[in-house]
């Protein structure tokens, strides 16, 4: 058996899956610690199924997309090592960034030593200003660690109470500023996503539990809890990943569709591919920058159910906050809800309630179905038009060509539309208007909480090497080592190191068993020449367990 749990921002989303099948769903309303629906939610749905029958846990959550949308993480300073290049105002993130001397070239070599000096003066201001968390981030550190290792070492030696964080273990992609920016959100979450996790695990062992958890990624692929720590920014909008990975899950094999996942505040928008979920080719982006954090191809649009209607002179507004439930749940405020409820697209709610929470937005003589029709239709003009804007975004992606080629059908956009979660009522409105057939499937409220049961593990090694100087380097795992045989290293031996060392991170990190296959997301060779003759080779690859779901739902006539 498998559970599925999806913390949304209004509801928190249980199923339990037994050899495919749905055995048990939960909703529970959200509150403001995500801890207490969670576990609620859990003993909803294993209740009567003894704990040593459950073998996998998979947790979607919001924390870290929240904790940086509303800037609750840690103050975190930043000790930047760039080299020559643009001018260092570019870096500066953050008003506690510290620009310090050295620098490494493009292959890992030293072509000016570190300033000691300039991290001991760093580390003392850093504790001066109330400090405690660090990001230390080297341009070229995924090709030679060592300054950002002397530079962590001397900022604990200086102040012992600071907590380091290393960019070359966040990321090993290169992009200065991106690892940048991947790094100090690293920092700055992590020891607030430990404590959550902590709770999680024990949660999990008071009910019983033997089960391995895990925590859906970005990527839509799952790293186990505990590990999940030391890349917390990974976890970052896991809710479009939950209910994308939730749409494949619930379709045929092989289907084209595009994915409308209608929550409290925000609609989730994403795309699949003859089966397979679209990825964002140049990663996530964060407060408007891009980061190294892999992930779908998803955008999430600022207006959902619970999302607050005003009426300004003759204008109709939707704001993207929410003051509270919907006005035919109780709250105060009209919404997109009530108007669902009111033009029977939806059985949520009081419809009394909804009728006058229309009429309290109507102007002249409208009735309430005019003000809800009014609604519905502001609301699925500003949806389709993200739709429209995400296929000109999705056109440009790699993946998004090679589709179009291998369909014959360079003209023509996937025409299905499914909608999940509080998209019941809005997709065949949001299809309409696109032109599209629309879909909801069976199990569609919880589709996010299915998608996290089915989703596989993914882990991604990069491996660098340089036969020129008989080195290799593999980022993540923070290791440079000697080749044994530098003059016959090929492209064979370069594909069987990486996969040596992602079976042993994957071991490392406790899921060898989850490591079925590998998958080459990039692989570049480049000649190395001197004087007229290649002395060596470079090579860069990128190797990851194959993303994808480990099963379709059965019962489900699509």
């Amino acid at each position: 058996m498998e559970i599925g749990i999806d913390v949304g921002g209004t509801f928190t989303d249980a199923v339990l899956l037994e050899d495919g099948y749905v055995r048990a769903v939960a909703k529970v309303p959200t509150g403001e610690d995500p801890l207490e629906p969670m576990l609620a939610a859990l003993d909803t749905v294993l209740a009567g199924v003894p704990p040593e029958r459950v073998g996998r846990v998979v947790l979607s959550t919001t924390l870290i997309t929240n904790l940086i949308a509303h800037r609750k993480y840690d103050p975190v300073a930043l000790v930047l090592i760039p080299g020559p290049g643009l001018p260092f105002d570019h870096y500066r993130i953050n008003p506690a960034t510290y620009i310090v001397s050295g620098a490494m070239d493009y292959r890992g070599r030293e072509i000016e030593p570190l300033n000691e000096d300039e991290v001991r003066a760093a580390a003392r201001d850093i504790a001066a200003r109330g400090y405690r968390q660090v990001a230390v981030v080297g341009k070229f550190s995924p090709r030679n660690a060592a300054h950002e290792l002397r530079a962590a070492a001397i900022l604990k030696e200086t102040v012992p109470e600071l907590h380091v964080e290393l960019g070359h273990l966040v990321t090993s992609q290169l992009n200065f500023p991106r690892r940048i920016l991947t790094a100090f959100l690293t920092c700055a979450t992590r020891q607030r996503y430990a404590t959550f996790a902590r709770a999680v695990a024990e949660g999990l062992r008071r009910r019983g539990l033997t089960a391995r958890a895990f925590v859906l990624k970005a990527d839509g692929g799952t790293l186990p809890l505990e590990a999940a720590a030391r890349y917390p920014v990974e976890t970052v909008f896991s809710g479009p990943a939950a209910s994308t990975l939730g749409v494949q899950a619930l379709l045929p094999p092989g289907e084209t569709a595009v994915v409308l996942d209608a929550g409290g505040t925000t609609t989730d928008l994403a795309l699949i591919l003859s089966g397979t979920p679209l990825v964002a080719s140049r990663g996530l982006k964060v407060e408007d920058q891009f980061t190294q954090v892999r992930g779908l191809a998803v955008k999430s649009v600022p207006v959902g159910g619970d999302s607050v209607l005003e009426r300004i002179g003759r204008e109709l507004v939707v704001y993207s906050d929410r003051v509270d439930r919907p006005y035919c749940l109780g709250g105060s405020r009209p919404t997109p809800t009530d108007a669902l409820r009111v033009l029977g697209h939806t059985e949520i709610g009081d419809p009394g309630r909804a009728y006058e929470a229309m009429a309290l937005l109507a102007t002249d003589s409208q009735s309430p179905e005019e003000v809800a029709g009014e609604v519905l239709l502001m609301v699925t003009e500003i949806i389709a038009g993200e739709i429209e804007a995400m296929f000109r975004e999705w056109q440009e992606e790699p993946a998004y060509r090679v589709w179009e080629v291998l369909q014959r059908r360079t003209r023509k956009r996937p025409n299905l539309l499914v909608g999940v979660g509080g998209a019941a009522g809005l997709a065949p409105l949001v299809a309409q208007h696109l032109g599209a057939r629309a879909l909801v499937p069976p199990y569609a409220a919880v589709a996010n909480a299915i998608g996290a049961a089915v989703a596989r593990t993914t882990l991604m090694i990069s491996l660098h090497v340089d036969t020129a100087r008989g080195r290799y380097v593999v980022a993540e795992e923070g290791y440079q080592g000697e080749l044994e045989d530098p003059r016959h290293f090929g492209e064979h031996s370069a594909v069987q190191l990486a996969t040596a060392w992602l079976r042993k991170r994957a071991a490392a990190l406790g899921a060898g068993d989850e490591v079925d296959g590998v998958e080459i997301l990039r692989q570049d060779v480049f000649n190395i020449v001197r004087e007229w003759r290649t002395v060596g080779r470079l090579f860069d690859l990128v190797v990851q367990t194959p993303r994808g779901i480990l099963t379709h739902v059965k019962g489900v006539n699509s």
